[in-house]
């Protein structure tokens, strides 16, 4: 498995359809037909043998010993893999990496003796895609159009499932670059469950969580939204607070924390929603929205914002967040918002403390009904190390797995991250950003170097391509700036329109692409003939 610079030689062995990003064309998703998912597990009838060679090692006369399995790993049922021979692809996250690799190495060819088997494992049972939950709480799409059952994805596919946490990461091709002619075993991954598998390449596309424990009060009181469960919860909150202020006087406060392209698309969403029910305050440390957005999106956005009063609050930092019961036992009688005690208010309110992050801004309390959380996320590898080998994978700061160019994980030939998993930098030396449009790419370059490190063929050195930038401003809002014409924003009802599109080209499968394809036209269909009714009663009514 030889690293090689990306030349014209191999990019004649690059199969791909490249078509938006990752090439997600037609080929890309022609899935060949076999047998559903499904789980086996038991008694392993593979070798449980995990020698290696020592020839990599570097050391002459002098071979570390070769890794075994531990006595208690021996105990574990072990994942019995369908066939004894053929390579064991284990994936652990079912995420855009994870499922979309998945679905790249169902689409290459391979000889007959080498395709994988391949395992998708996820704690979840449905595939979540994250960039439109947002549209979860408008009502503009069902469940299913963006979070599919892995089974279903999955079941024209020899692509098997397995729904678990992972718990302990034990690899073993650290010990060598090849592994021994009887044996090809890259190490062990342990499930919460107490099952053990076995596998001959790893893939690392385990995403992240929302990191709220940096502000005191924001893991008890704060909801994250990136996740489906996430999305589910903030609907629900919102589903309550609108039922309880029904003919009410008082608004529904929502505070959101953080103004990045998640804050951003929350408030403009959450606004919309509520309308002249609701007070939506955003807050950002920076001294503007979306600081890395191109200009015409975060125009876009701003001028959106302000339409729907959204109230900007830049230049701050949250330093706590405290519920007002609680407040009002301390006794602080300095929590005052327009000249009322909040300690007054429903117990249900909470209280967020704000500092300047600037010169010439003061400090200030806020109240809200509803606080949500958007900054910061950690990515999950850390908690997976074994507690007595820490360092076995090579982590940066953020927990991120160092890869080289080929997103193989350094010093461990037969695992390869992506996604949140992964810590890369492009071309010129900057890291890149832990967003859908790079896991799509990565998963297209991570399905081709896996065929061609188990083929024995050249790795290809995986390059990003930003194609642009999008985001979502409401029901029939968006703004896009696409890569190919610079200074070119597309917003409005034909943002959204075009958004949609793009995503719905980008869904998994062509089957899951065709159902949310009639589903979308269909209520597009429908809401075109309420809105014309709409008009025309008006109309009428008018003469």
């Amino acid at each position: 498995m030889a690293f090689v610079a990306y030349s014209a030689s191999t990019t004649a062995l690059l199969p791909f359809n490249r078509i938006f990003s990752g090439g997600m064309g037609k080929k890309w998703n022609r899935l060949s037909p076999g047998y559903s998912a499904r789980l086996r597990a038991g008694p392993s009838a593979l070798s449980r043998t995990s020698s290696f060679s020592s020839a990599a090692a570097g050391k002459a006369g002098g071979a570390p010993p070769l890794p075994q399995l531990s006595e208690a790993e021996k105990t574990l049922p072990i994942y019995t893999w369908p066939h004894k021979k053929k390579p064991r692809v284990c994936i652990l996250g079912g995420g855009f990496g994870g499922l979309y690799t998945a679905l790249r190495l169902e689409s290459l060819l391979w000889p007959e003796d080498k395709k994988p088997q391949v395992l998708l494992v996820d704690q979840s049972e449905r595939f979540v895609f994250k960039p439109m939950l947002y549209e979860l709480l408008t009502g503009e799409v069902d469940e299913w159009e963006i979070a599919p059952r892995f089974s279903e994805l999955l079941a024209n596919t020899v692509v098997e499932f397995l729904q678990d946490r992972v718990k302990l990461l034990h690899p073993f091709d650290h010990w060598g670059m090849n592994g021994h002619k009887q044996s090809s075993c890259g190490g062990t991954v342990l499930l919460e469950s107490g099952l053990l598998i076995e596998y001959d390449w790893l893939v690392l596309a385990l995403g992240a969580e929302a990191k709220l424990d940096v502000v005191p009060g924001a893991l008890e009181f704060a909801l994250p939204f990136s996740a489906l469960e996430d999305a589910c919860r903030v609907d629900e909150k919102l589903k309550t607070l609108e039922r309880t202020k029904f003919g009410k006087d008082s608004f529904i406060r929502v505070a959101v924390v953080g103004c990045g392209y998640s804050g951003v698309e929350l408030a403009a969403t959450i606004s919309e929603r509520l309308q002249d029910r609701g007070i939506v305050q955003a807050i950002n440390v920076e001294s503007t929205i979306c600081p890395t957005a191109p200009t015409g999106n975060r125009e876009a956005a701003l001028k959106v914002l302000s339409s729907r009063k959204v109230q900007l609050l830049l230049g701050y930092f949250v330093r706590c967040i405290q519920r007002v019961s609680d407040v009002e036992a301390s006794g602080d009688a300095t929590v005052i918002r327009e000249g009322k005690d909040i300690a007054k208010h429903n117990s249900e309110k909470y209280v967020l403390e704000l500092q300047p992050a600037e010169k010439g801004l003061e400090s200030q309390n806020l109240e809200a009904d509803l606080v949500l959380w958007t900054v910061g996320s950690k990515p999950l590898l850390p908690a997976l190390e074994p507690c007595d080998k820490p360092h076995e994978l090579p982590l940066n700061a953020r927990g991120q797995a160092e890869t080289d160019e080929t997103l193989r994980v350094k010093g461990h030939p037969r695992i390869f991250a992506l996604g949140d998993s992964a810590s890369l930098r492009d071309s010129t030396g900057k890291l890149l950003p832990a967003t859908a449009q790079v896991a799509f790419q990565q998963a297209d370059f991570a399905g081709w170097n896996l065929w061609a490190a188990i083929n024995h063929r050249p790795l290809l050195p995986f390059r990003f391509q930003n194609l642009g930038e999008m985001m979502t401003l409401g029901r029939n809002d968006a703004a896009i700036s696409p890569s190919f014409a610079d200074g070119l924003t597309l917003e409005g009802p034909i943002g959204h329109a075009a958004r949609k599109l793009a995503y719905l080209i980008r869904l998994p499968t062509e089957e899951h692409r065709f159902k949310v394809g009639l589903s979308w036209f269909a209520k597009s269909a429908v809401d075109s003939v309420a809105l014309l009714q709409s008009t025309l009663t008006k109309v009428l009514s008018g003469t």
